[in-house]
């Protein structure tokens, strides 16, 4: 796997970070949703409504207006993952390799079994 990963370009492993890290900040916001509401004071919750609130914004245009409010991060989320996960493999001429072939999911993976030994 690493060999794959070392493979690729540096410009689609930063984008794919960056996208990667949206995506996951936009899930945390989601999770922090059932315990917290919005407006809470606690400090993660501010840096991930503030962080994920102009993401949500650019997204309003295609987002139901049926969707409960906790589920719309997960609903954006989605289309962050769908775009690292079939459309910028398959623009490169990639093929899409499994659930960790992710840069970022990879290297998270690899660090916590460095860890574990």
């Amino acid at each position: 796997m690493e060999e794959s990963i070392s493979a690729l370009p540096f410009w689609i492993i930063v984008v794919d970070y960056a996208l990667g890290m949206i995506m996951w900040t936009l899930i945390g916001r989601s999770a922090m949703n059932f315990f917290l509401p919005e407006d809470s004071p606690f400090f993660f919750m501010r840096f991930f409504v503030r962080v994920t609130d102009p993401v949500l914004k650019a997204f309003r245009i295609i987002t139901p207006s049926f969707l409960i409010p906790i589920f719309v991060p997960l609903y954006v989320a989605w289309f962050f993952y769908m775009t690292r996960f079939y459309l910028i493999p398959g623009l490169l001429g990639y093929s899409v390799m499994g659930m960790l072939s992710f840069p970022l999911e990879g290297d998270i993976a690899r660090g916590l079994y460095q860890m574990s030994k």
